[in-house]
């Protein structure tokens, strides 16, 4: 049998129990909701990482594929460029050529211009009537002209083989220029890409920092979520007992009651 010293005592401390579970209760919930908030936000600074890795990996692919283009271009413009200065020194030396066959000849116009010349004249003769002593001296000229045209023939061809080279350089500096053109759009591209790519990575460092510092977090509430439940455990044991020692004591003194009862009733 329990004195009534003693059971005040035990209802005290069930009630001191009851206020530390309840007190409990509450900060182990707190705890808890603090923890799944950190490791929200950790997994949310950690999809934005995953993502952005991705973007970086696909940004890095597209930019080397410029810079191998880039390359692939500048070999190509190197190699028009070496043609060019091959076709250069071509015509350098049928200039050469010119200058050699017109101090041989003492032609100073182009084998062209002569036959242009020599058509016209003759066309005049047909379509216009002058004197014997015009058309005579005209003839003459045109004879003359005949002459030189057939001593520049050779002049004739390499006038012709210098326009060809010419037309030649021509195409080939406006490929070059092209390819040139090609070359500075794909490097302002790939330009863009690398700095896009420098930006995401230090956006990703931080990210990983803030990801690190929310871990951290969930780590120390998850901590202090376990302290707690560990103490409210202890807590609910002891309430637990408590509650037992107070029932086998109310069962007792049913037992003492129902006892004088019989020997009452014996009486």
């Amino acid at each position: 049998m329990l004195s009534e010293q003693e059971k005040k005592e035990l209802f005290s401390r069930l009630s001191e129990l009851k206020k530390d579970v309840n007190s409990l209760r509450g900060e182990l919930n707190q705890a808890d909701a603090q923890k799944e908030s950190w490791f929200s936000k950790k997994e949310s600074f950690s999809k934005q990482i995953r993502n952005l890795i991705s973007n970086v990996k696909q940004e890095r692919q597209q930019r080397n594929s410029f810079t191998s283009s880039i390359k692939e271009d500048k070999s190509k413009r190197q190699h028009l460029n070496e043609e060019i200065k091959t076709k250069v020194q071509e015509i350098k030396e049928y200039n050469q050529k010119k200058k050699q066959i017109s101090e041989k000849f003492g032609i100073t116009n182009d084998p062209s211009q002569i036959l242009d010349r020599i058509e016209r004249m003759e066309h005049n003769l047909e379509t216009n009537v002058c004197s014997f002593e015009k058309e005579k001296k005209i003839m003459k000229e045109i004879n003359a002209l005949k002459k030189q045209y057939k001593q520049s023939k050779q002049l004739s061809d390499v006038w012709e083989k210098s326009r060809q080279v010419s037309h030649e350089i021509n195409d080939i500096r406006r490929e070059a220029q092209d390819v040139h053109k090609g070359i500075q759009h794909k490097a302002k591209e790939s330009q863009g890409f690398h700095e896009d790519i420098i930006s995401k990575s230090k956006e990703i460092d931080d990210l990983k920092k803030n990801e690190e510092d929310a871990f951290k977090k969930f780590v120390e509430f998850k901590i202090k979520f376990n302290d707690i439940n560990d103490k409210l455990k202890e807590k609910l044991d002891e309430l637990g007992k408590l509650n037992e020692n107070l029932s086998k004591h109310n069962l007792e003194n049913k037992e003492e009651k129902k006892k004088k009862f019989d020997e009452i009733l014996k009486q």
